[in-house]
């Protein structure tokens, strides 16, 4: 929500208006100088959202503030050529309106554009919410990397490497809104405030790493015809490709990273496939080279990659994690219910690479249970247990 100030307003000010905290408000405008307004510049307001109201028979400012629970100010604000001493009926007033509920549906079917959409709306709503983009797909879509708060750690969530695990991005998503909906209204999230996150932490999140695999799997071939002749000659000659892991080239992303990629690489396919291959190289595919380089670049504090399924947290490789880890580990199956693992007989994941290179804390957590893909029907379930784990990975 866009407010055009006038003479005499503050920052501070508006924060009061609008009972958010001021540094929210900062952090939406990193344009502008807080500390010197000018008259008639827009300063966008997060948490808000604006409607039209019409003026009624009996209504005065003082009414229709008290209606809709804001303070007359907040109405004027909106309004600046509205005069409190002729209020006619027939009149149409902008009002602000505050975001109290999700506007992340993500109970459905949730592919590339749901997410980029409801990205779209929450950086509208909430504009402190920072987008980049990571790098590209193979068919060119965009890969957004999402960014929160500006403390020192710096946290890192991501989720859909595997096509058919795209119901973690619905999950991831969820986690975001709820965050922001907590940060703009003051709101725990289980009993905790969020406020202290923002300040202490940078929340790095990718919410779809394999975008073109996760289209593939919900929507059926792609229009290229030559992509579709390679997906069916990799698949069988099948269209169903709900049980596909890969990305568009037949290459399993998360067996991408250079972490004793070679074992991995001799007892797993060799061509091109639903899942398992690993490619000719390490870091051969432009989404798992564009997480490598964002990893380099942001100089991660710790990394959750979020998978399904089997209600596991894997936190070690070839015994290279530090001590946290199995702390961090364990408060995150306290929370979840979940079972923590030190290892398996696994090799090139994105964690293990996080792990070998930087000797900091990585996990791959596996949600819920069953066969993938993971019915919508878990999602509220699933979140349940993956709210702990997003909070305890924040405060910890």
């Amino acid at each position: 929500m866009d407010v055009f100030v006038r003479p005499g307003d503050s920052i501070w000010y508006y924060s009061q208006v609008f009972r958010l905290p001021l540094p929210l408000i900062i952090d939406s405008n990193p344009n502008m100088n807080t500390q010197a307004l000018m008259p008639g510049q827009i300063i966008r307001i997060p948490g808000y959202v604006t409607t039209q109201y019409t003026v009624r028979r009996g209504d005065t400012i003082w009414l229709i503030a008290q209606r809709n629970n804001l303070p007359m100010d907040a109405i004027f604000l909106l309004n600046p050529a509205l005069s409190p001493y002729a209020l006619q009926v027939g009149l149409t007033l902008t009002l602000p309106v505050r975001i109290t509920r999700r506007v992340v549906n993500g109970k459905r079917n949730y592919d590339y554009n749901a997410m980029s959409q409801d990205i779209r709306t929450l950086q509208k709503i909430y504009p402190f919410l920072l987008r980049e983009s990571i790098g590209n797909s193979v068919l060119g879509k965009e890969i957004p990397g999402l960014f929160i708060g500006n403390g020192q750690k710096r946290v890192h969530f991501n989720a859909s490497f595997h096509a058919n695990e795209w119901i973690t991005t619905s999950v991831v998503m969820t986690f975001v809104n709820d965050y922001l909906l907590s940060l703009t209204n003051n709101s725990p999230i289980r009993g905790r405030y969020t406020l202290p996150l923002y300040f202490q932490t940078n929340l790095n999140i990718v919410p779809m790493v394999n975008p073109d695999g996760v289209d593939l799997v919900l929507n059926g071939l792609p229009a290229n015809e030559t992509v579709r002749n390679n997906l069916l000659q990799w698949n069988n000659g099948s269209t169903d490709f709900s049980g596909w892991k890969a990305n568009i080239n037949g290459v399993d992303l998360n067996d991408q990273f250079p972490a004793d990629w070679e074992l991995e690489r001799e007892r797993n396919p060799q061509t091109p496939g639903p899942r398992d291959y690993g490619g000719e190289s390490p870091l051969s595919e432009p989404e798992s080279i564009a997480m490598a380089e964002l990893t380099r670049e942001r100089d991660f504090a710790r990394v959750l990659a979020f998978h399904t399924q089997g209600q596991v947290i894997y936190w070690g490789f070839q015994g290279l994690e530090p001590p946290e880890s199995e702390q961090l580990a364990n408060e995150f199956a306290r929370v979840s219910g979940y079972e923590p693992i030190q290892t398996i007989d696994s090799y090139a994941g994105y964690k293990d690479w996080f792990i070998q290179d930087w000797r900091r804390p990585g996990f791959t957590v596996e949600l819920g249970l069953g066969t993938n893909p993971l019915p919508i029907s878990q999602f509220d379930e699933i979140y349940q247990e993956a709210l702990g784990i997003f909070l305890a990975a924040l405060y910890q």
